[in-house]
């Protein structure tokens, strides 16, 4: 997997569009469009469904070649974790925290059920030390949670999980935040807290217009 273009670009009537190599051929999650190419098929991947194809679609620049496994915090029904499962391929692994039960149920039946890179796990986030499945540091954590303090949350995650000189991927969702400040005034403050707390920020991504008011934030973690 990691010697092809697992992240690509296809072409779907006559538009590009953002793809990845497909783990299960002939299967989708979400309605996207199937294109075969070089012996490969890929899924379109919907920056308006994922605020990771999101960032890449308005300039991210991430390199998946040295991650093998990820710490995703708010997998919801399995969106983007379903394309990060396409990435990592059979020698990475996801641990994909949703605290929902009802959503976490389709989460597992339409993605950890079928692909075996995907570890579901049922738990509130603020509360990583009950994360009892993961069982090694991580190369990548990824936090995608509508909470004021979604900021803290991911950092407490990152201390306890993440690897030193490794990436947090940070959704900012300033209206979850506070509703009273300008959203460019939420993601300053939210750099600062990230810098406050050993983070060194690498890139930040304007997510509109595929979701408004938000923002993703890559931060290198640099414990003292």
């Amino acid at each position: 997997m990691k010697n092809v273009d697992v992240i690509s670009r296809v072409i779907v009537n006559g538009k590009s569009h953002l793809a990845t190599i497909n783990m299960l051929k002939g299967t989708t999650l979400y309605g996207e469009k199937l294109v075969s190419r070089d012996g490969n098929e890929y899924r379109t991947w919907d920056p308006f469904r994922s605020k990771m194809a999101a960032a890449y679609t308005k300039g991210l620049q991430f390199d998946f070649s040295k991650i093998r496994n990820i710490l995703y915090l708010g997998a919801s029904t399995g969106t983007t974790v379903s394309h990060l499962s396409d990435i990592m391929g059979h020698t990475g692994k996801i641990f994909a925290v949703e605290s929902s039960a009802r959503v976490a149920r389709e989460l597992i039946s339409n993605v950890s059920s079928k692909r075996t890179n995907v570890i579901p796990i049922i738990e509130d986030a603020r509360k990583p030390r009950n994360y009892f499945s993961i069982y090694d540091k991580m190369d990548l954590v990824y936090c995608d949670i509508a909470q004021p303090d979604q900021t803290n949350i991911a950092t407490d995650n990152c201390k306890i999980y993440l690897k030193e000189e490794k990436p947090l991927l940070l959704v900012i969702k300033t209206r979850s935040i506070d509703v009273t400040m300008s959203p460019k005034n939420v993601i300053s403050q939210e750099i600062r807290r990230l810098e406050g707390q050993s983070f060194r920020i690498k890139q930040n991504i304007d997510l509109a217009p595929f979701d408004k008011d938000h923002a993703m934030v890559e931060a290198i973690f640099c414990p003292a």
